[in-house]
């Protein structure tokens, strides 16, 4: 009996340790919780200024209305691997990167003509391969340096903040070697080296191995001054573009380190 009852006082004096012990582990759950103050979707404050609700001309978005949608641009230069990049992007199954849309030059003759198409984009009217339409997550396209972009940066500085775009700026480290990625670009665009076809990006290593028996001839007399000009085009689209929400990525580093990291 005397057993049986001091069991008895041990097993409420364990209760009552653990009942404590949730109490404790609940509250802290609360205060991150209330911390984070994220609603029904999970969105934390501080990503609220950078979330839209489109509303398409073209389309409903039906029960996706509710979704939020965060607008995007990569801002980049040609051959930097952009094209490589957008694939990545695009590969995710709400994400739409519609390619290089203000290489038409009507589409960027003038703020006004900017503005509209930087609208349908953002919309979700605007259509291409890339389009997830209705449930997509993230919006947006690649623009670049030379087109249009620095001409009224800013105007489109304003347009995106006010809209709460976020810029991807996509470098190469190695200049050199976008150089020569250049070079033999335009020479591909007339030798037609694959089957008769120009070919600005290629898919297979036998299309890679193709290609890079061009070596082309660089002027050692304009290297310098070529490649300070890369730079400087670069760094004044920073410049122009810090006051807003952005990241910077080398293609280098996203080609030999999949895991690296964004600070």
């Amino acid at each position: 009996m005397v057993m049986l009852v001091f069991a008895m006082a041990c097993g409420v004096y364990i209760c009552s340790i653990c009942l404590k012990q949730v109490r404790a582990q609940t509250k802290v759950l609360v205060k991150i919780f209330e911390g984070n103050s994220c609603d029904g979707y999970r969105i934390c404050p501080t990503e609220a200024p950078y979330l839209r609700y489109p509303q398409p001309r073209s389309f409903r978005r039906e029960e996706c209305a509710d979704i939020p949608v965060r607008f995007f641009v990569i801002i980049t230069v040609q051959r930097s691997g952009s094209g490589w990049f957008e694939t990545l992007l695009n590969s995710h199954v709400n994400v739409s990167s519609n390619g290089e849309i203000f290489s038409i030059k009507e589409r960027r003759s003038n703020i006004s003509s900017i503005f509209e198409t930087l609208d349908r984009v953002y919309s979700l009217d605007w259509t291409s391969s890339a389009s997830k339409n209705e449930c997509s997550a993230a919006v947006g396209f690649k623009w670049m340096i030379n087109q249009g972009l620095m001409e009224h940066h800013k105007e489109i500085l304003e347009y995106f903040n006010a809209k709460g775009v976020s810029l991807i700026f996509l470098f190469r480290r190695n200049l050199l070697r976008r150089m020569v990625s250049l070079l033999a670009n335009s020479f591909d665009r007339h030798a037609k080296l694959l089957n008769g076809t120009h070919k600005s990006h290629v898919h297979s290593l036998e299309e890679a191995d193709t290609l890079s028996k061009y070596k082309p001839f660089i002027n050692p007399t304009s290297l310098l001054s070529e490649l300070h000009q890369m730079e400087f085009a670069a760094a004044r689209a920073l410049e122009s573009f810090r006051s807003t929400r952005n990241i910077i990525l080398y293609y280098e580093d996203l080609v030999f380190n999949h895991t690296v990291s964004i600070k």
